[in-house]
């Protein structure tokens, strides 16, 4: 005969031909009558409601704890079916749940006994997982998983846990007012560092823009100074320019006379080349194709001297024409120079010369100087009449100046006192 059950309930087939049972977790299985046994167990999820009233904790402050666990029989593990069915076949859902309560309520007691109320109140994550790990060990002997547990509620008839949430209520209102002193007493602060950071930031900007207003000055007077400057070279070196620019004109011409001459060579070395393979494609006897290809090679060679020869020559005639021209525009140059020099002495005469006495003074001033300069070591000796020390070699520089123009009238024969009078 067939039997057959749901996933919630597992079958057991003791009897003829069947030891050890056969256990089967939802399924059907074939009995035979008279000489074979079937029973049933189930297998459905049970809730339990794990009470545990007035329990001592570690500080012996009496407590109740109320826990949820889901449990059931594990019937896909062999081990676990065959332990829940020795334990357990026979009774029903009711007798089965108690004794899980039982067990588990045993282990609840035995944990809170280890705790304190603060650590059960405030942690009840940690308290679940304790009864789980230690209600699973011991149940899986029973073939009994546990599913879940989970704190419900924890309670004291001592108004422990009201105290507990009154220190903290109080402690909590004393932060908060302290707290909001803190925070006026900070806004105050921070209102005067503001209102000082305000002045001081007016005061510095007043001062950075008087500083740009000046280096504004500062660099519009550079600007112009220097704009200026360029403006005075740009016109004296305008005709320099011009100069120049004629002469790299006549140079560039020149170079490219050298390479069309280049080129022209190298044309008439192709041609050369050409006609010696046209002679070589059409004569017929090796011995005429070879003398008359000696032939036509030395000509060639010395066409090739010669042009090169001829090329040489006129690139170093037109080198040489560049070059007498830059020297001929130098030397015009010069001229023009040298003639209004001329010119502005003969205009000037006297004066002119005096001028070129005054600007060449510092300079003989420097030379007369330069021995007392290059000096490492200079003792003085006093007679005790005039000055003495570093007055004294001054003195005496001085003095070779005052004789230079009486100097510069006998190379020259001009007095310069009364050219200076004369002018002034």
């Amino acid at each position: 005969m067939f039997y057959t059950c749901g996933p919630n309930e597992a079958m057991v087939v003791s009897g003829f031909c069947r030891s050890p049972p056969l256990m089967i977790p939802g399924g059907r299985v074939f009995v035979i009558p008279c000489i074979q046994q079937i029973q049933r167990i189930s297998l459905n999820t049970l809730t339990l409601n794990v009470r545990s009233d007035k329990v001592y904790t570690r500080h012996g402050v009496p407590i109740s704890v109320t826990g949820i666990a889901q449990m059931k029989i594990q019937g896909q593990n062999k081990q676990m079916l065959a332990a829940a069915c020795q334990m357990f076949m026979g009774k029903s859902e009711p007798e089965i749940a108690q004794i899980a309560l039982e067990t588990l309520e045993g282990h609840q007691r035995a944990i809170i006994a280890h705790l304190t109320v603060e650590e059960i109140y405030k942690d009840r994550k940690k308290f679940s997982e304790q009864v789980f790990k230690v209600a699973s060990s011991d149940l899986v002997n029973m073939g009994i998983s546990v599913v879940s547990y989970t704190l419900k509620d924890v309670h004291d008839d001592q108004d422990y846990l009201h105290s507990l949430g009154k220190a903290r209520t109080a402690q909590v209102q004393k932060d908060a007012r302290i707290g909001e002193a803190n925070n006026k007493r900070d806004a105050v602060i921070r209102e005067a560092h503001a209102m000082q950071e305000k002045v001081s930031a007016q005061y510095l900007n007043e001062i950075e823009m008087a500083k740009a207003q000046r280096d504004y000055e500062l660099k519009k007077a550079a600007y112009d100074i220097e704009v200026n400057t360029k403006k005075a070279e740009s016109e004296m070196a305008y005709q320099l320019q011009v100069a120049k620019t004629k002469q790299c004109i006549e140079e560039e011409r020149m170079q490219v006379q050298v390479v069309e001459r280049t080129q022209q060579i190298v044309l008439q070395e192709q041609e050369i080349t050409r006609r010696e393979k046209e002679l070589e494609a059409k004569v017929k006897k090796p011995a005429e194709a070879e003398r008359y290809r000696l032939q036509k090679l030395a000509e060639a060679q010395r066409l090739k001297l010669i042009m090169e020869a001829e090329a040489d020559a006129e690139s170093i005639k037109m080198k040489g024409e560049a070059e007498a021209f830059a020297v001929e525009a130098k030397g015009r140059a010069d001229a023009e120079q040298m003639a209004k020099k001329a010119e502005a002495f003969q205009q000037y005469k006297d004066g002119a010369m005096v001028d070129m006495l005054l600007e060449k003074l510092p300079l003989m001033a420097e030379e007369i100087s330069k021995p007392l300069c290059e000096a490492n070591k200079v003792t003085m000796v006093s007679s005790g009449d005039g000055e003495v020390g570093a007055a004294k070699l001054t003195g005496e520089v001085l003095d070779i100046m005052v004789r230079l123009p009486a100097a510069v009238e006998k190379l020259t024969g001009v007095k310069i006192s009364q050219v200076t009078s004369r002018t002034g």
